[in-house]
């Protein structure tokens, strides 16, 4: 526990200008994001006496080892800046509203040149309009096989698009009515947009126009005897009305407005959010949050407004923010929703009428979500805490193993040897920060040495990382080619997500200064896959490092005996033990992710080609040689005068394709021994 006294800054050295300022921790992450009007009288309160601090503060600043800021010319900037950070650096003190589930959209792809509807869920895509989110994906495709009765807009994939134009036949929907048929020429491209665009006017409430025309045409189709033609349009208007029926008017006004309300205790939070558009709701989610810092409503309602709108832009941001407390500045919050909108944005609390009675209708449903959330979190928290205190007990640890990392050897007869690291945080796996290794110190199939070569590099970057940040340095008694001495633990705290790993194990960004690094942070606990030879290996690794502060254990898959290092006889938990199943859990994940893996190098391996290793030549070009000439084994055939009359291939690239085909030359033509068939090299370059 730090004193928040060793890093205060000195009195005038903090400006009291607009700003965002950051706390982070011993290991130089980030530990909490907050803005303020003036940092000078902001960031003193966090120094004031602990004892009047609140707990969660009081845990924030003395879990802090510095504080830093930065001055930003208004306070839009700064809420901008405040958004920015919380999303890069995941702090572990912010509040963080996450979705509890992938709501589905009703999304219309104007960015093709035959727009699809269709159910999306996920990141928001460019060029795609969107329509809700619903509870469901079937409440969309209900909606969505009412409409195509009057907008027959295609629902179909790009393949299925693609052989239906091929073949010059439509698919179903085509013959039924539902679909324009845009594959096989029925509607040009502009005539299908324009359908296309009509569905997303309906969709966006815009229903009036529509059902009117249809009725008019009915009648006048009725005046001129076309009776069949009259009970079409009938038919397509009930089923419009029947479409709107489905979404109930809520305001009168035909208002675009969204509705957020809060439910909270001392420890969580929900949030509930009703997207009305046209006067009729036409979306529904919740969030529920741990209140991991001091906020009260207004700062979980200006977080909630940050996340809802920080991405969006247009009519993703409605008019009209009908919220139950109204963000501290309000004023700039206004002004950045605004922005994002390109126009004018009204942030209020309803008063009265239709919107306040809404309103409520909304507050129950964050109520319900909270009490929901509770009764289902209430046995979980229950059981991970005790499988962990089980665990602890077990193997004899001071504290609870907050942080445990797996690992598993996996290859095929001693080919493609890779191991997993998969990390675990209370009791929580955390994807985010699974690696995955190559074994490089040697060949062939050995899982004892293959786990001490994991164990070392994956601890050594641990070291190095704990030596660039400043926060070990080697002493004068340590020689540099000896054992690095172990740097003292982290205590029991969740880290945030690891990043990428180097050359020597799975690529990816590297990040730097207070963002999460490779492999930072040490856990409590290291679990191999295996006996007793796998623990004494990474045990073996560790000492070799230096590092006496990190328990090792084994689950062994035979009798699920867990073992410890130096110890004859395994430690043998009940079967129905919390800890035991906890520990299962990890050992498997770790090898799923292991198996995977291995799986995926195999089949990269088993689909190389001998054009891989022309230097120069990439994969079109690749492609363009295999479809010119129609197999590996014809382009074997070809002269390089020959390869030369394909497009973008020179001499010298085709004197390298040429020797290197050579080089590979198969002996014999392979045989199938069962049936005595030559099998022909044909296959569009794989070997």
């Amino acid at each position: 526990m730090a004193d928040p006294s060793s890093y205060r800054p000195k009195p005038g050295q903090i400006p009291d200008s607009p700003g965002v300022y950051k706390f982070r921790d011993e290991h130089r992450r980030v530990i909490y994001v907050g803005k303020a009007k003036n940092l000078r009288q902001r960031v003193a309160n966090y120094f004031q006496d602990l004892a009047n601090l609140h707990p969660r503060t009081r845990t924030m600043v003395t879990t802090a080892a510095s504080v830093e800021w930065t001055v930003v010319s208004t306070e839009v900037e700064a809420l901008q800046l405040e958004y920015s950070w919380i999303k890069e650096f995941d702090p572990r003190f912010n509040v963080k509203y996450r979705d509890d589930k992938s709501y589905p959209y009703l999304a219309v792809t104007l960015n093709e040149e035959f727009p699809r509807v269709q159910v999306m869920r996920g990141a928001k895509k460019k060029g795609v309009r969107y329509f809700g989110p619903y509870g469901h994906a079937w409440a969309i495709r209900e909606t969505v096989d009412l409409m195509l009765r009057v907008f027959p807009v295609r629902t179909c994939s790009a393949g299925v698009f693609k052989n239906a134009a091929r073949t010059g036949r439509p698919c179903l929907l085509g013959y039924i009515g539902k679909c324009s048929a845009p594959c096989v020429g029925r509607v040009t491209p502009e005539e299908h947009r324009e359908l296309a665009e009509d569905f997303c006017d309906f969709m966006a409430g815009r229903t009036g126009t529509y059902i009117r025309r249809l009725e008019k045409d009915m009648t006048q189709a009725a005046e001129e005897m076309e009776y069949e033609r009259a009970a079409r349009l009938r038919d397509d208007a009930e089923a419009l009305k029947r479409a709107m029926e489905k979404s109930a008017v809520v305001l009168a006004d035909a208002t675009d407005a969204d509705l957020i309300a809060v439910a909270e205790d001392e420890l969580e939070a929900a949030l509930q959010i009703f997207h009305v558009r046209g006067g009729r709701v036409r979306g529904q989610r919740g969030w529920v949050t741990d209140k991991v810092e001091a906020v009260d409503t207004s700062g979980l309602v200006e977080h909630a407004l940050q996340q809802l709108y920080g991405e969006e832009r247009g009519d993703a941001v409605p008019k009209e923010v009908l919220v139950p407390a109204l963000p501290e500045d309000a004023e700039a919050v206004s002004q950045w929703l605004a922005e994002r909108r390109g126009s004018q944005v009204s942030l209020r609390i309803p008063q009265r009428g239709d919107k306040k009675d809404l309103m409520v209708t909304v507050q129950r449903n964050a109520q319900q979500a909270l009490g929901l959330h509770k009764t289902k979190r209430a046995s979980d928290l229950t059981t991970r805490s005790r499988a962990l205190e089980e665990i602890a007990e077990a193997l004899g640890l001071d504290t609870a193993p907050l942080r445990i990392e797996c690992y598993d050897i996996s290859h095929l007869q001693g080919d493609d040897v890779v191991a997993s690291m998969v990390v675990f945080e209370d009791g929580l796996a955390r994807k985010s920060e699974y690696r995955r290794f190559q074994i490089k110190g040697f060949e062939g199939q050995d899982d004892v040495r293959s786990m001490h070569e994991v164990i070392g590099r994956r601890f050594k970057r641990y070291l190095q990382d704990k030596e660039r940040t400043g926060e070990w340095e080697e002493t004068p008694e340590t020689p540099a080619s000896g054992p690095a001495p172990a740097p003292a633990a982290t205590g029991p705290v969740p880290a945030p997500a690891l990043t990428a790993a180097s050359p020597d194990d799975e690529p990816g960004p590297r990040e730097d200064d207070g963002r999460p690094r490779r492999f930072a942070y040490p856990p409590q606990l290291v679990v191999v896959d295996g006996g007793q030879p796998q623990v004494a290996a990474a045990k073996r690794a560790l000492d070799e490092l230096g590092i006496d502060d990190i328990a090792v254990c084994g689950l062994a898959k035979r009798l699920e005996e867990v073992w410890l290092p130096d110890d004859d006889d395994p430690v043998v938990l009940p079967r129905s033990s919390e800890g035991l199943y906890l520990l299962q859990r990890v050992r498997d994940e770790a090898h799923r992710f292991a198996i995977t893996y291995q799986r995926a190098k195999r089949a990269k391996r088993i689909r190389s080609s001998p054009l891989d290793d022309v230097t120069g030549l990439g994969e079109t070009r690749k492609q363009a040689l295999v479809k010119h000439f129609g197999s590996v084994k014809k382009l074997r055939q070809a002269t390089i005068d020959e390869i030369c009359e394909v497009p973008g291939i020179g001499r010298r690239t085709a004197e390298s394709v040429a020797a290197a085909l050579a080089s590979t030359a198969p002996a014999a033509p392979a045989v199938n021994t069962a049936t005595g068939e030559i099998i022909e090299e044909d296959d569009g370059g794989s070997s």
